[in-house]
């Protein structure tokens, strides 16, 4: 019986205020490599500790990436990065169904974030109070495709993974994550062009969704 949700946050929760900002970055940094393999390095190098400044988060980004940036990429950076969560917002769907979904189960959020948006976005449109419990990636030092990432969020919750459900809008992220370690999962795809199941278009579809798992 299904207990806990696991709500992943960009893209399923909140849509950026830019178009895919992690590929704006790849590039802007003109990252010459599959973006499966850059995404790894540049989330674990700016989403697993926290920094005093985004100048400082894309230096250590770029130095990952063994890149020597130019001070004018890395004010682009940095500007395209506070457009992207200070344009940020909650889709239609959200508010309401978590407030829904709150009555019957227990509502988690993890998300790959760096220290600078995730907290600044739920905080502006008082979203927090929705969620149990927030697993950040920059607070626990792992990004979600380390698997030490889940086992941390079952051990604190002392749930058993049959009666969890992640729900998030990345393949390789979210839905490999949750294949990897026996979880029960749906993906979220907003735009439907994805090929895969199960998945939901819309959070109004998610508890007819559940039943069926």
């Amino acid at each position: 019986m299904t207990k806990v949700l696991l709500f992943d946050l960009w893209g399923t929760l909140i849509e950026t205020g830019i178009q895919s900002p992690t590929k704006q970055v790849q590039q802007t940094l003109r990252v010459n490599m599959p973006f499966s393999s850059y995404i790894n390095v540049m989330e674990k190098a700016m989403m697993t500790k926290k920094f005093e400044s985004l100048h400082e988060a894309f230096v250590a980004v770029a130095q990952e990436l063994n890149i020597h940036p130019r001070q004018e990429m890395l004010e682009q950076l940095i500007g395209l990065w506070n457009k992207s969560w200070m344009l940020a917002q909650p889709y239609q769907d959200t508010e309401e169904m978590l407030a829904q979904l709150q009555k019957k189960y227990r509502l988690i959020l993890v998300s790959n974030t760096d220290c600078f948006s995730a907290p600044k976005v739920l905080e502006k449109y008082n979203l927090a109070k929705y969620f149990e419990k927030i697993f950040y990636s920059y607070e626990l030092g792992l990004i979600k495709t380390d698997d030490n990432f889940m086992q941390t969020v079952l051990k604190q919750l002392k749930v058993n993974i049959n009666d969890c459900v992640f729900i998030g809008d990345s393949l390789q992220s979210d839905m490999a994550v949750a294949q990897r370690i026996g979880m029960k999962h749906l993906l979220m795809d907003r735009r439907n062009g994805r090929e895969f199941h199960p998945k939901i278009t819309s959070l109004r579809e998610l508890e007819e969704q559940l039943e069926q798992l």
